[in-house]
Order: structure tokens, then sequence, then C-alpha cells
């Protein structure tokens, strides 16, 4: 399998959490659920400490937590409730990266966009949106990694949001060993063109108010265009 490949193992297991995702769940209940799926679909282990999938629920949305210290919650799902989830699928020594924010609301998955009724939570997915859309517009072959991680954060606190994630990055290369990952972050002065692949994942929280959003994808450059994995 090649990246795209595997990349899709976690799109579609993506989709299967939201399809199976019911009230009253545990979050350890929905990890082993979405490993299990991700296995079947044929990845053989899974990058990230061995966590295929990074789960929060709530409030603790806003946590951000290195993967050696994670310890999957007990929480249970509630009818109006918000979780992200961040998958890991590997194939050999091939990855997948990918997360979502779920919204949700009377005990049902809302898959629709416009259709979330807490503005809170809407706002935060429609500005995760922007961030992944401006990210297409703005890099260019001699982006740095440092260039787009003030341009970023800088967006991020123009419209009223932090960045939550505990180093401050934005997302890493993607790589064979996870030691070996360079990431968004000041000082990494390598243009985004020198890696084969990155992650965009910003990891926000309105300032001032309770719940954090994520979204992750993996880019490439093709003709000296940024594209999604």
């Amino acid at each position: 399998m090649n990246n795209a490949d595997v990349q899709q193992i976690a799109k579609l297991t993506m989709q299967f959490i939201k399809s199976n995702t019911k009230v009253g769940m545990s979050l350890v209940e929905i990890r082993e659920m979405a490993e299990n799926k991700m296995l079947s679909l044929g990845a053989s282990s899974f990058w990230y400490w061995n966590i295929g999938a990074f789960i929060f629920s709530g409030k603790e949305t806003k946590l951000s937590i290195p993967g050696k210290k994670y310890k999957t919650s007990q929480k249970r799902i509630e009818s109006n409730d918000i979780l992200t989830v961040d998958l890991s699928p590997q194939v050999g020594n091939v990855w997948g990266d990918y997360a979502e924010t779920i919204i949700i609301e009377n005990g049902l998955v809302v898959q629709d966009l416009n259709s979330i009724k807490n503005l809170e939570w809407k706002d935060g997915l429609i500005m995760e949106n922007k961030l992944h859309n401006k990210l297409l517009t703005l890099a260019t072959p001699n982006t740095t990694f440092q260039d787009l991680y003030f341009l970023m954060n800088d967006y991020i606190t123009t419209n009223g949001y932090v960045n939550l994630d505990f180093n401050k990055n934005l997302g890493h290369s993607i790589e064979k060993h996870k030691n070996d990952r360079i990431y968004i972050k000041k000082g990494n002065k390598s243009k985004l063109s020198e890696v084969e692949y990155f992650t965009f994942e910003p990891h926000i929280a309105k300032k001032g108010l309770e719940y954090g959003f994520k979204k992750e994808s993996i880019y490439y450059f093709y003709n000296n265009k940024l594209k999604e994995l």
C-alpha cells in the first residue's frame, strides 16, 4: 500500500465511527471499534505510540497530551456532545494520519455542518475549514515550515482563537519512523517541498470558551500546487 491507500483507511474509518457512535458508548469502546475497523481495512499497526484512535470528548477536547502520556477516558457519549478523533493507521512503514471533530446533538451524529445548532461548535468547525482552505491558497513549494507556523498562528489569533497544541506546532512531516518527523514550528526553516508529505492539524479553541476543535489531513505538492492526499 502507498500513503494514499493508508490515508483512505483512516478516512473510511472516520465515516464508520460517525455512522456507529451511539449515546452511552464509552471512549474506550469507540477507540476499540475504530482500531478494529482500521485493522479490518488492512492496517497492520498504529504508528503513533501504538494508539490507533486518539479520542477526547466534551470539555476535554481542549486537552493536548503527548501520545506517551495518553490514556483513553472511560467517559461516555452524551446526547449532546463533541468528540475529537485522531487516527494513525500504519501498513508496514507507510502511515495515514487523519483527524476530525464530531458533533452529536439530540442523540445523533450531525453529518451536515450547517445543521449544527450549538454555535460554538459550528463556528469551531467553520474555522477549521477556513484554516485548511487558507493553507491550500497560500502554501508554495518555497514556503518554510516556520513561515507556515507564523502565518497560521497569526490567522488563528486574529480570528479570536488559540492554538491548543502543547508545543504550539501545527503539523509534521510524514516519515517511516516517528522520531524522524520535522514540525510546523518556529525555527524550522526547511521548505514544505523538501518532504514528500506533511500534515496540517490545527488544534484550536475560541478564546475564553470551553471546547476544542481539530481537523487533520495530509498534504503534498503536485506540479508546484498543494494538494490534499
